[in-house]
């Protein structure tokens, strides 16, 4: 057991912990601007993998509709979670919405995705596409809801997705994939060289926006709303997620790959969306920090533990 976890550490996550301390440095030393690192991340790496991976992937019909099904249903029990934590600890309504937004949604994209193909390799990858495509649409719709209820508009919503250049690539992919075409050769390689940048980017950025949120400082009466984030996404997300999987009756890669992206730390995104309504912004950075550094010692365990 323990060596597992040695090997695992060493193998996955010191070859990711090396672009993530990068980005903690430039931030530190250089204060390295990540807004049009964010820009390149979300308009031209991360549309890239998605497509790259989606066209070329080899997942059944079977594993789509599994992790559709998984996503929704672990997004439903992780909801009532957070719901059941806010009444018990009688949480007014900005840090419920913000426990819930630390408890629902986790760092699949620029953490989850890295780590992922690293640990299974490209199988690994192929199966979390259709997860990680699911999550940004849940991201921006639901994710929305749970911030601010009185401000949600599912117009907005709508426009919000369509505004993600990633929902086009995957799109594209399956368009091409359901009608037998190929892009040109030359177009598909330059593709497969930028999506292949993806990986040590958006973890250099990780790092920086680390950095940015170490500073945050929380009242002393939002540390019980703050331990009980920590407490979903390190503790109860992996039972959970092995719970709504076994349900499902998910097996092999596909159980492993869903496990470790539902068992990810706290997701930058829920910073942006707490930030913009006001839901509790300062616990949920303080979280996104706490979770993700813990990460590196939860994470593999929980792969020396998965199936396959």
């Amino acid at each position: 057991m323990f060596a597992a976890v040695f090997s695992t550490m060493f193998q996955v996550i010191v070859p990711i912990s090396i672009p993530v301390i990068a980005g903690a440095l430039l931030r530190r030393f250089t204060q390295l601007d990540v807004k049009p690192l964010l820009t390149l991340y979300l308009y031209f790496l991360s549309p890239a993998i998605i497509f790259d991976t989606l066209s070329k992937a080899s997942i059944s019909s079977s594993d789509i509709y599994q992790t559709l099904g998984f996503c929704l249903l672990n997004l439903l029990l992780l909801w009532a979670c957070a719901q059941l934590l806010s009444r018990a600890l009688k949480l007014p309504q900005p840090e419920t919405a913000g426990l819930t937004l630390m408890s629902t949604f986790t760092n699949s994209v620029n953490y989850g995705l890295p780590l992922v193909l690293l640990a299974f390799g490209q199988a690994g990858l192929d199966h979390a596409s259709v997860y990680v495509i699911t999550q940004m649409v849940i991201v921006n719709t639901v994710g929305i809801y749970f911030a601010a209820r009185s401000h949600f508009s599912f117009r907005n919503a709508l426009v919000s997705i369509f505004r993600l250049p990633a929902i086009y690539a995957a799109a594209l992919a399956i368009l091409l994939r359901t009608t037998g075409l190929h892009l040109p050769e030359g177009v598909d390689k330059g593709i497969t060289m930028v999506a292949g940048a993806y990986s040590p980017v958006v973890l250099a950025i990780l790092g920086a926006q680390m950095v940015r949120v170490a500073g945050v400082k929380l009242e002393p009466h939002a540390n019980k709303t703050f331990l009980a984030g920590m407490a979903v996404r390190l503790l109860l997300s992996p039972l959970i997620a092995a719970a709504g999987l076994w349900v499902l009756r998910v097996e092999g890669t596909l159980f492993s790959v869903l496990l470790v992206l539902a068992s990810m730390p706290a997701a930058v995104n829920a910073t942006v969306l707490a930030e913009r309504y006001g839901a509790a912004p300062q616990i949920v950075s303080k979280c996104i920090l706490w979770t993700t550094l813990a990460s590196f010692l939860v994470l593999p365990i929980l792969l020396a533990l998965a199936p396959g």
